[in-house]
């Protein structure tokens, strides 16, 4: 799933707080702080829908988060980017801005993100050989997300982005097969 352009523009601009030199806060720990927010947002509906009605006045909701900022310990980095979006009428795009954070910051510490299925379960040996693989590869260093897919037959697909390496056996055959048509 893409962010959207606003949920990118409000990630960018917190990464652009937390990156840099002299932060008092580390991306990991805004993070982390947001995460919690978002929990406390999605456990509880009528917590949720104050937030997001314009019913509710400026000034209620960010005495309402600034309760749960207190509560969550959150810093003045979070507490304050959180009334940011409350004053933007942004607090429903929490979950695509921390999304969209979370690659933004990868990106400016060198990290790629990688999406690998593989038809088993693999052991600790294999995801550190695919990680080293992937890393030869891109020249970056790999934050990957494992999954099982049971339509390969075998082998691995990794996704970086836009680019797909596919070492499948299903891949392998529709590779030969195109080989030999082109040959015929």
């Amino acid at each position: 799933m893409t962010p959207s352009a606003v949920a990118t523009r409000y990630a960018s601009a917190l990464a652009d707080v937390v990156t840099a030199s002299g932060s008092s806060l580390r991306p990991e720990d805004a993070m982390a702080q947001l995460r919690a927010f978002e929990t406390a947002l999605r456990s509880s509906p009528e917590l949720h829908n104050a937030l997001v009605t314009p019913a509710v006045s400026g000034s209620r909701k960010k005495a309402v988060v600034g309760r749960i900022a207190d509560i969550l310990a959150l810093s003045r980095i979070a507490r304050n980017f959180l009334f940011v979006l409350v004053d933007h009428r942004r607090i429903a795009s929490l979950t695509a801005i921390i999304q969209s954070f979370e690659l933004v910051v990868d990106e400016r510490l060198g990290f790629a993100r990688a999406e690998i299925a593989s038809a088993s379960q693999l052991t600790e040996p294999q995801r550190a050989a695919i990680n080293r693989e992937l890393e030869r590869l891109t020249g970056k260093r790999i934050r990957a997300q494992y999954a099982v897919d049971a339509a390969l037959i075998g082998g691995v697909v990794a996704r970086l982005g836009s680019t797909v390496y596919n070492g499948s056996v299903r891949g392998q055959l529709d590779s030969l097969e195109r080989r030999l048509s082109a040959e015929s």
